[in-house]
């Protein structure tokens, strides 16, 4: 066929509100090579720290996130993007008052196996 038109991404929850609408990935196609989600994470969302083992780009659609990136605290805003390599110790999470709307690019594809998120506290 030579393409992929995707009408019907998967929709998945994560604790604290996240929304994510996967295009590309391995729920969602079954590829591990690489994985597109479309993200919207509520005002006062944050997750653990992680060390992933695939390289993550982010672009900010709407709204800011804030990025701790080794010790470093990072705001990305709509309109900008960011690259994380992979085995960099990272933490996401959304400490303003508006929804932070963001495109992720995973490479391989996001998995439970690979992200390598410390326990919640």
């Amino acid at each position: 066929m030579g393409y992929k038109h995707q009408t019907n991404p998967i929709q998945v929850l994560v604790p604290g509100g996240k929304t994510i609408a996967e295009h590309f990935g391995i729920p969602s196609t079954g590829s591990s090579e690489v994985s597109i989600a479309y993200m919207v994470a509520p005002a006062g969302w944050g997750e653990p720290f992680q060390k992933p083992k695939f390289d993550e780009w982010t672009l900010m659609v709407r709204g800011k996130q804030q990025i701790e990136i080794n010790g470093e605290n990072l705001i990305l805003s709509a309109g900008e993007s960011l690259l994380v390599e992979k085995g960099t110790n990272v933490r996401y999470s959304n400490p303003f008052s508006d929804d932070a709307e963001y495109w992720s690019i995973c490479k391989p594809a996001f998995s439970l196996d690979l992200v390598n998120r410390e326990p919640e506290t």
